[in-house]
């Protein structure tokens, strides 16, 4: 008897085990489709080309990445409203989405080359009239008005309604959109670089997301690259190169893989280190590990912020460091763990993702 009831214990044990286990889950999203063409080549119509690389990358990464869930918000050529794009990603708590589209203009055919966005401020007429065309296709929807709150796709005033990404979110989102360019450059497309803009699709999702511009359909050379097989398979194994090394950054960040070098961050203007969330029970006092102070890291941009701007909602004591060309933004600084707890609480209230970080030396730690 003793015997089966150790062997129920152990199966019990097992399969609440196995069910603990999250699989790491990244959407994958094709945009446009169905009735929504997105921009039209001479030859070949944008959501014929997202699809096949958003097909090829999703392969790549359910047959080379056991413990990673792959999905699609289309896998044909249907019609996805842009709310149900973020709500399949927000539905199947997502740890990373990944939006895949082709860039157009209106009159030069000369532009070509990818770029990588992540959810913020437009700082550039180019990289609004970017968002504004994808975001056009909400026009497409019933009800549009209603659904997206009044948001005009059309309309620059509207945009100042989507608030900047932050904390961990933001540095993910940035991190893969660069490792993402540096692929596409190293497989020998012009890496037009990492851009902020305000694309809705990228709001409405909680997790970290990214929007890949992977070239112009305008430019005929480059439209017959986008259109043919090896470009598809060129696009998506640079992204899936990408996804690769930002995963493993991901895991070793998260505890999945131990580390046990430190490592420098970037030179502070006043800041900061990833930490993670912290635990309101931990009775750790910083005063033991001589020369290392806390902050709060709540929100990261590509281009300085004025302490006193709306972003930061009328909090002071506001400091940031730069690292890689990307501006990160502080709050607080203290010296005993449990102080910075208590301005972590208030913070991460008015902040989503707002994490706390430890500097030394005038430098960012890393573990």
């Amino acid at each position: 008897m003793k015997k089966f009831v150790y062997i129920y214990i152990y199966l019990i044990f097992n399969i609440l085990t196995l069910s603990a286990q999250k699989d790491f889950t990244v959407v994958i999203d094709a945009g446009h489709g169905g009735k929504d063409p997105g921009a039209r080549g001479a030859t070949v119509k944008e959501k014929a080309i997202n699809l096949a690389v958003a097909l090829k990358l999703g392969g790549l990464i359910e047959q080379n990445n056991k413990d990673v869930k792959v999905v699609y918000t289309r896998k044909t050529d249907v019609f996805v409203a842009l709310d149900e794009r973020a709500n399949i990603a927000n539905r199947n708590e997502a740890d990373l989405f990944i939006s895949i589209h082709v860039n157009s203009v209106k009159k030069d055919k000369k532009p070509y080359g990818a770029e990588t966005y992540t959810l913020g401020l437009a700082n550039s007429d180019e990289n609004l009239e970017v968002a504004m065309t994808e975001n056009s296709v909400i026009l497409l929807e019933d009800d549009y008005p209603k659904k997206y709150k009044g948001f005009d796709p059309n309309s620059a005033e509207s945009y100042i309604m989507l608030e900047m990404a932050q904390g961990k979110q933001m540095e993910y989102s940035i991190s893969l959109a660069s490792e993402i360019q540096q692929s596409f450059q190293k497989n020998k497309r012009r890496n037009r670089g990492v851009r902020q803009a305000g694309f809705l699709v990228l709001k409405r999702t909680t997790m970290p997301g990214v929007l890949i511009e992977l070239g112009f359909i305008t430019n005929p050379a480059e439209e017959r690259f986008l259109a043919s097989k090896n470009g598809q398979t060129v696009y998506a194994q640079s992204i899936y190169d990408a996804f690769k090394r930002f995963k493993k950054d991901y895991d070793r960040k998260n505890g999945a893989i131990k580390d046990s070098k430190p490592v420098d961050g970037g030179t502070l203007k006043t800041s900061s280190t990833a930490v993670e969330k912290p635990k309101t029970d931990n009775k750790q006092n910083v005063e033991s590990d001589d020369g290392v102070t806390y902050k709060i890291q709540i929100l990261t941009s590509d281009r300085k912020l004025s302490p006193q701007g709306k972003q930061f909602k009328g909090y002071g004591e506001i400091s940031y460091y730069e690292e890689n060309g990307i501006y990160k933004y502080t709050y607080g600084e203290e010296t005993d763990y449990q102080e910075i707890i208590k301005k972590w609480k208030k913070a991460s209230k008015d902040f989503k993702g707002a994490f706390i970080i430890r500097i030394k030396d005038g430098k960012r730690l890393k573990n």
